[in-house]
């Protein structure tokens, strides 16, 4: 548990510092303006990648953050249609029959490698651009501390003002070789980098929930052992 939270935190400065270079880029006024910062006028196809576990016994994680992409698939209403990219075993057998699977990878790999989710990322990211769906949404446990966790689905993309926040200072940048190379190398580092620190969260929280999870059931006496 304590090496899963340390993983964690130590993603978190990287994600922290790619999301200042981003948020600058997106208020510049280069040449190019990159898909993943473009609004779109009408949303009719949902992306969603939700990360949960592979394996059970921790008590209510996988059930409340399922719960809620569930909610999340009602809310979207009978003109939509959702996407589902599953990153763990427990996504996958729960979201395959009310939705439609694009691609599905094991999140128990510890500590994460980007090189097993990258597979699953470029699938979403692609069908993006190509517009076969006109939001993505990432869903996942947020570590808060060993006893709370907290489920979690927010916009990944566009990428929306919110998320980016506002530079203190807004400049100009020259591009080299041009922009759209760099930009369009900084904002897929951007969306690998929300999307590591996601499972790292989900890990993190697996453990202390699996913690507390069987410390409950040791401690608790069973009905027919009472005097």
């Amino acid at each position: 548990m304590r090496k899963a939270q340390e993983r964690m935190r130590h993603a978190r400065p990287y994600g922290e510092k790619i999301r200042n270079v981003a948020a600058h880029i997106s208020h510049a006024n280069p040449e190019y303006r990159h898909p993943f910062l473009v609004d779109r006028d009408s949303v009719k196809r949902v992306g969603i990648i939700v990360i949960t576990t592979d394996k059970g016994l921790c008590g209510a994680l996988n059930t409340n953050l399922l719960r809620l992409v569930l909610a999340q698939y009602k809310s979207a209403g009978a003109g939509r249609e959702i996407e589902v990219c599953a990153i763990g075993t427990r996504a996958s057998a729960s979201c395959s029959g009310s939705a439609r699977s694009s691609a599905r990878t094991s999140a128990a790999r510890r500590p994460p490698q980007m090189d097993k989710l990258i597979g699953a990322v470029k699938v979403m990211l692609d069908g993006y651009t190509s517009d076969r769906f006109d939001r993505l949404m990432l869903g996942y446990t947020r570590f808060v501390n060993t006893m709370k966790q907290e489920p979690v689905i927010e916009q990944l993309l566009p990428l929306s003002g919110e998320r980016l926040g506002a530079p203190e200072t807004v400049w100009d940048y020259i591009y080299e070789p041009e922009a759209r190379a760099v930009l369009d190398q900084v904002m897929t580092r951007y969306i690998e980098a929300l999307i590591y620190q996601a499972v790292s969260e989900n890990m993190a929280s697996e453990q202390s929930a699996r913690m507390v999870a069987m410390k409950a059931a040791s401690t608790t006496p069973h009905p027919d052992r009472r005097a």
